[in-house]
């Protein structure tokens, strides 16, 4: 029999941009050679290498500053601002 029907696949997902995730436990052997294991169930992998805990992800690929929100209309009064002034002039 091949391996492959003895043993199950593993399933990996690549997450676009973001980590590579790796049913677990796995066992990661670096190009320097170290060995780094992780038992859980999922496991993300950094794709991006600006991971602190790196080869794990630890979601540095994120963006850190909030994302644009698009411009309110002239309208509508935005929540916390002061709206138009009326019967002044």
């Amino acid at each position: 029999m091949s391996g492959r029907a003895e043993r199950a696949a593993t399933r990996v997902v690549v997450v676009p941009g973001g980590p590579v995730l790796v049913e677990g436990p796995v066992e990661v052997v670096l190009p320097d050679g170290t060995v780094r294991f992780c038992d859980r169930p999922v496991v993300a992998l950094c794709a991006c290498r600006r991971s602190r805990r790196y080869p794990f992800c630890d979601t540095s690929h994120r963006r850190r500053a909030r994302p644009e929100r698009a411009p309110e209309r002239a309208s509508e009064p935005v929540v916390g601002q002061a709206g138009p002034v009326v019967g002044q002039g």
